[in-house]
């Protein structure tokens, strides 16, 4: 008999859990690190994305600070807290090579980026980079500079440093505007509405606001902008202006009313000029326009004749003509956007019906002010005088005892309604505008009614023309 062999045991798999659990472990540990990388890069990627939107918006505080302060209604403005006085003025640009700051240290801080021979915190170079080419490797008025206004009861504002404003040329910008192919270095540039321009004539000055910014983490940044103004030049060949179809024409008895078109009264430091415009003036000549106003004139009243009370002192009378307007002026789409432009810059708007009451106690011959009245502006009782640009959408009923100097417009209703006596008088320019084609402007003082009428001032008209805000014509980063 065969004796039974045994067969070897096989080997155990005791210790294969504790490799796969030491697996899965480093495997966890693989992503949980990953992740803590992930989180971390992040955080880095938020701070770093924190801290460029702060000194981005710091720079561009700095930049619309200036952009605010050229204008002259601003109680900050250049012309009221520097004695410098830079603001443009028609005719005045500022010279190449001249550089204004307003400055924004911080407590116990100097900050003075004209000073780029030393070693100042924050200079200026870019400066040099863009006029070293016209003959100035740093600003050459090192001490035209105004403290920023940005600091408010102890609390620091934007942390911008410093806002440069200067002139700008062909070279400086780099561009070849009269394509002479000879970029100009010394010769400011202008803009006329659309294009950049040498000829200063007619266009405002193209001004170039740079600011710096700088964060405690060691963020920077450096941003321009190039910037004009916007003046309303709102241009009147009458002292009274009937502007649509069929125009409606009314007048009163009374011989103490006289509608000129001579330049008379004087504004603040400016006198009247001997320029002439027409008394009264109307936009249709293919319509009844004319002969409703002339007829009103020469009925008023029979058998009297008033022919002489609407004159320019030049042009026989009366001096009714027949004037053509800028397209903002005369179209529908153009009124509409005068009148959003004016009502977006006005000190004062009042939407629905208004009175006396409604006009700004701030108003005065050395303050005249923008006033927008959405809707009916009815004067009654009221023996002053109001200063500015005065627009209403609606129906202006005018008291006679009151007086304004400067503009006023009715455009939309573009009716003005006068009903009782009184002494007072429009001294500037009046307007008046139907946005509804088949609306006519009317004209509507009852033969009952009278003041002593409308007079052409160029003065008050200048006086009262908004200040509008520099337009931004362009806009970039700069690297450093």
């Amino acid at each position: 008999m065969k004796a039974e062999t045994s067969m070897p045991k096989r080997r155990t798999e005791n210790g294969i859990a504790l490799l796969i659990s030491i697996f899965v472990l480093l495997l966890i540990s693989i992503v949980a690190i990953a992740l803590i990388v992930s989180s971390g890069t992040e955080s880095a990627l938020a701070g770093n994305y924190r801290s460029s939107t702060a000194v981005y918006y710091a720079a561009l505080s700095g930049l619309e600070e200036a952009r605010g302060r050229l204008l002259g209604k601003n109680p900050n403005a250049f012309k009221v807290t520097n004695p410098i006085g830079f603001l443009p003025v028609a005719g005045t640009p500022l010279n190449i090579g001249d550089a204004y700051y307003v400055i924004n240290p911080v407590p116990g801080e100097t900050v003075a980026p004209w000073d780029v021979a030393t070693s100042t915190t924050y200079p200026d170079l870019e400066f040099g980079v863009e006029f070293g080419s016209s003959g100035y490797a740093q600003p050459p008025n090192a001490s035209l500079s105004a403290n920023s206004v940005s600091t408010v009861a102890g609390i620091q504002g934007p942390l911008f440093k410093w806002v440069r404003i200067n002139a700008v040329s062909e070279k400086s910008l780099n561009i070849d505007v009269d394509a002479d192919g000879n970029p100009d270095s010394m010769t400011p540039l202008y803009y006329d509405g659309v294009h950049f321009s040498n000829s200063g004539s007619t266009n405002q000055q193209v001004l170039e606001l740079t600011a710096f910014a700088s964060l405690p983490n060691g963020s920077q940044k450096l941003m321009q902008y190039l910037v004009a103004s916007t003046p309303l030049n709102l241009n009147f060949r009458a002292a009274l202006t009937l502007d649509g179809n069929n125009v409606q024409f009314t007048v009163p008895n009374t011989s103490n009313f006289w509608i000129r078109g001579n330049d008379q009264y004087s504004a603040g430091s400016c006198n009247p000029g001997s320029s002439v415009v027409d008394a009264v003036g109307y936009t249709n000549n293919s319509d009844s326009s004319y002969s409703n106003i002339t007829s009103a004139i020469r009925s008023s009243p029979p058998p009297q004749d008033r022919r002489g009370n609407y004159t320019n002192g030049m042009a026989s009378t009366p001096d009714v003509n027949y004037e053509t307007l800028s397209p903002t002026m005369q179209t529908v789409a153009g009124l509409n956007t005068l009148v959003q432009t004016i009502m977006e810059n006005a000190d004062v708007v009042v939407n629905g019906n208004a009175t006396q009451s409604s006009m700004p106690a701030g108003m005065s011959a050395s303050n005249p002010m923008t006033i927008v009245i959405n809707g009916d502006l009815t004067f009654n009782g009221w023996q002053s005088t109001g200063y500015g640009l005065l627009l209403v959408t609606g129906t202006f009923t005018f008291d006679p005892d009151a007086t304004w100097n400067g503009i006023v417009l009715v455009i939309g209703q573009g009716k003005v309604y006068s009903h009782q006596g009184g002494n007072g008088q429009f001294n500037g320019a009046v307007f008046l505008a139907s946005s509804d084609p088949l609306v006519a402007p009317f004209f509507d003082f009852t033969s009952s009614s009278g003041s002593n009428g409308i007079y052409y001032s160029s003065c008050w008209i200048q006086a009262a023309m908004p200040t509008m805000p520099y337009k931004i014509l362009s806009f970039h980063e700069i690297s450093q």
